[in-house]
């Protein structure tokens, strides 16, 4: 519980970091060359910390489906469904970090 809370407040600390960045590149025409620095080393991170708990989740809702169906192999109908879904909202997430890198990225330009 302390590693969770731990990384989501790393996670929340990276938001703002990111998010201030983004505003002071708002404020500026032309970007100063650390703001750009920052812009890009944001999305780099971001994308990957995205692609990293993406996996690591699918991995363990795939992992639990699994157990669930080699226990119980009659169950695999009721635990296919709800194992796509939780998939495709995990997928989902790592998609939406993809899109915040590729407009931070942009912004560099």
């Amino acid at each position: 519980m302390k590693k969770a809370l731990l990384v989501m407040m790393l996670l929340g600390m990276f938001v703002g970091l990111s998010v201030s960045i983004a505003m002071a590149a708002e404020e500026g025409k032309e970007l100063d060359s650390s703001v750009k620095q920052m812009i890009a080393l944001a999305s780099g991170l971001g994308i990957g910390i995205a692609a990293a708990g993406g996996a690591v989740g699918q991995g363990k809702a795939l992992q639990g489906a699994l157990d669930g169906i080699a226990r119980n192999p009659g169950a695999s109908g009721k635990v296919f469904t709800p194992m796509i879904i939780g998939l495709a909202m995990i997928e989902s997430l790592v998609i939406y970090s993809l899109v915040v890198s590729l407009l931070l990225f942009f912004k560099l330009g």
